[in-house]
């Protein structure tokens, strides 16, 4: 019987997964987690592996690519994103890339309509002052927030994620606005109304909800002339990626007024968000929690290894081939 190929480990995974890994591999363990492995640290750990499994934090760059060693055919990451690996520099090569579609996408749904209504009803606020034993009591005028049922939902980015989200908010009665490459057949858009531009969308947007990938055309996407274009009062939410909101930008907006509040599980730099937000009353902020479950996680790290098996094991193209 041959031997079982070698999988390098970037990140800690969930127990499950690395019990998998371990049973159908050669499984080298990450070393360290924090901070994750890059650089020539992340050379060594696939010294002599025939699969490299990353994770968003392991910058697989164009000299790490040029630098791992020829058995690596494969690198898999457990994400949908792939904006912390050089696709260029791998097919250059001749690597195989892989993600991890479709698995977290009620996740991040979920979480994208926790920040849109921790963002609205202040609960970040309202948790600090329970915590500090600040509350004095109901009162009229106290903690006023922003309805959110009836509201008008804005959503960039109608993919599997954008369309989960909207499903959640039809609960909430939104009425539902889009921006995306084209318009998404009628049994998919359910009522939405798509805008052929970001520029249409924003003013019909009481809520905006984030849902596009990260790419150099969508860095700092919301800058300050489109936060502009949002009514006044108006509240952001991000669950894509951070750098596809100008920072300052969103900062001004808030500090001004223009914006009552924003939702962000993502940022710029993760895990040094800018410090302002963390100085501001009218921010909800979660540590990248979108995909935080159990069982997406689980299904992530599985997916991963369904792609590794198809190269590694059975010769075959895999399933979620990006590169």
């Amino acid at each position: 019987m041959p031997p079982k190929p070698v999988l390098a480990l970037a990140r800690v995974l969930p127990d499950a997964v690395e019990a998998r890994a371990a049973r159908d591999y050669n499984a080298r363990p990450a070393p360290v987690d924090h901070p994750p492995l890059g650089g020539d640290a992340l050379v060594a750990q696939a010294a002599g592996a025939d699969g490299l499994l990353v994770a968003p934090g392991n910058a697989v760059t164009a000299a790490v690519i040029a630098a791992l060693p020829d058995t690596v055919r494969v690198i898999a990451t457990f994400s949908v994103g792939f904006d912390h690996i050089d696709l260029a520099a791998a097919r250059a090569r001749g690597i195989v890339v892989t993600n991890t579609p479709d698995v977290l996408t009620d996740a991040t749904a979920d979480i994208a309509m926790l920040c849109l209504l921790g963002a609205a009803r202040r609960a970040a606020e309202g948790e600090a002052l329970m915590r500090a034993g600040a509350w004095t009591g109901w009162a009229p005028t106290q903690m006023m927030g922003t309805q959110v049922t009836g509201k008008r939902l804005g959503i960039i980015g109608m993919g599997r994620i954008g369309r989960a989200v909207a499903k959640r908010a039809r609960a909430f009665d939104m009425a539902l606005h889009y921006h995306d490459r084209a318009p998404l057949p009628p049994e998919q858009a359910q009522g939405a109304v798509h805008h052929e531009t970001i520029e249409d969308l924003l003013p019909h947007s009481d809520f905006l909800s984030l849902h596009c990938p990260a790419t150099p055309e969508t860095t700092g996407l919301m800058n300050a002339e489109r936060l502009a274009l949002l009514p006044r009062g108006a509240i952001l939410v991000n669950t894509a990626r951070g750098p596809v909101v100008d920072d300052a930008a969103l900062i001004a907006a808030l500090k001004s007024g223009h914006l009552a509040a924003t939702g962000l599980d993502v940022f710029t730099g993760e895990p040094n968000a800018h410090p302002d937000y963390k100085a501001l009353p009218n921010t909800f902020l979660l540590p990248h929690l979108g995909s935080a479950t159990v069982e997406t996680r689980e299904a992530m790290g599985f997916r991963a290894l369904d792609n590794l098996d198809a190269v590694l094991l059975r010769n075959e193209a895999p399933r979620d081939k990006v590169a």
